[in-house]
């Protein structure tokens, strides 16, 4: 891959290289909404910089870049969405002089992001969560089944998945509320009412689709990446002890439901191309409709870190997208093989990312074992599950040599339930 470098100054670490230019939604410091690029420090008006010519040549629809949300510009597809980023490229690679020499334009596009309040960068019409870590299954149903025979009969042969609530995705840096529902202690007659006890992070990634298929048009694993736009990191917020009251038998309903957390910007499927690698051997051989060629899994490091209230952070979990079993391929072909239909905007969770090592866990279930193993903070607490005042921070970053593609942060706070 070519090797490039950026006339603005981009630190080596920098999640947002020129090898990225993600795409967001923030609230600029004029007020105004809008879509947003993003290189070193900086966010990128892309408003502004189409106002200015700068994508003229591109079938770009006049205001594309001044909505609330992206999937207008996402169903523009991939042949525009993508020349877009290569023209972002182009304008901030050091042998380019057009904006760098424009001080004025170079001054309108480029807002510090720490001025930026980031918003949802689409609206998600439909949301799908996947359970496809062979070492997240394993060890859930070692814990609650039989650790001779943890997976389901089902386990190897599909992509497991099931609908969530699209209306409770929310971005970075929104705050959260301790769910409430019915639990039932073992020794207990009846259940009672109130808030969640075991409230737990699930650590996954999240992509979003940008193309549409037609109701009973199956999309094949071959067909599938088509129709990924990109890339965000996912909090898929689970209460356990209201998950195994009321789960048997339709599945997940109020432990779910309340919140799920996003990374707001949407790292493209093009950036990550230097990152893929192979997935998994699977055992038995998958259906023909589940079966791929090439590198379908991304080599993405990502971590979790827990924040007490007034206190350091500690990263409890460092995990590798790598491990996923069932692909994103796999995952959008069995969801579709029935005729189902995607949308714009639609979010497709990879389920819980656990690595094969007692640190890579992607959750508290695990990484405490079920409560037997706490784990120490800085401030000298200790936890088993999530608590009121936490924060949970999770990151992610893919790097290959010096090429570094990066997705930020999701930062979610816990409020008590009466807050």
């Amino acid at each position: 891959m070519k090797r490039l470098k950026s006339w603005l100054p981009v630190a080596a670490t920098a999640d947002f290289s020129i090898y990225n230019f993600p795409f967001g939604i923030g609230r600029k410091p004029d007020g105004t909404t809008g879509a947003l690029s993003a290189l070193g420090d900086y966010a990128i008006d892309l408003h502004y910089l189409q106002q200015k010519g700068y994508f003229n040549g591109i079938d770009l629809p006049n205001g594309i870049f001044d909505r609330p949300v992206l999937n207008d510009f996402i169903a523009l597809g991939k042949q525009i969405t993508g020349a877009v980023r290569q023209r972002l490229i182009e304008l901030f690679s050091e042998d380019n002089s057009e904006l760098r020499d424009q001080s004025e334009h170079r001054q309108g596009c480029l807002l510090p992001l720490s001025d930026i309040d980031m918003q949802m960068p689409v609206h998600v019409p439909n949301y799908t969560d996947f359970y496809s870590s062979i070492e997240h299954a394993t060890n859930v149903g070692t814990m609650f089944r039989d650790p001779n025979n943890a997976l389901l009969p089902n386990w190897r042969h599909l992509p497991v998945g099931y609908h969530g609530r699209a209306s409770s995705i929310v971005p970075s840096g929104v705050a959260i509320k301790r769910p409430q529902g019915q639990t039932k202690a073992p020794d207990a007659e009846f259940p009672t009412f109130g808030p969640s006890k075991r409230l737990d992070f699930e650590l996954e990634m999240a992509f979003v689709t940008g193309k549409e298929n037609t109701l009973g048009q199956p999309v094949s694993t071959a067909e599938a990446e088509d129709y990924i736009f990109g890339f965000v990191l996912f909090n898929d917020w689970s209460a356990r002890d209201i998950q195994v009251w009321e789960y048997v038998p339709l599945g997940p309903f109020l432990a779910k439901n309340f919140a799920s957390s996003i990374s707001p910007w949407i790292v493209t499927l093009e950036a990550l191309e230097p990152f893929r690698v192979a997935g998994p051997q699977q055992e038995p051989q998958v259906l023909p409709y589940l079966q791929y060629e090439g590198l379908r899994n991304f080599d993405i490091h990502l971590e979790v870190g827990i924040q007490p209230a007034g206190s350091e952070e500690k990263v409890v979990s460092r995990s590798n997208f790598k491990y996923m079993y069932w692909n994103i391929c796999q995952q959008l072909a069995h969801h579709t093989v029935n005729g189902c239909n995607l949308q714009v905007g639609d979010m497709y969770a990879s389920g819980t990312i656990s690595g094969p090592t007692p640190d890579s866990y992607g959750s508290m279930l695990e990484l405490a074992w079920k409560g037997t193993k706490p784990i120490a903070m800085p401030d000298g607490s200790s936890r088993t599950f999530i608590e009121d005042g936490d924060t949970v921070i999770m990151r992610g970053y893919a790097q290959k040599e010096d090429i570094r593609v990066g997705f930020g942060e999701v930062r979610t706070t816990v409020l008590p339930a009466d807050a």
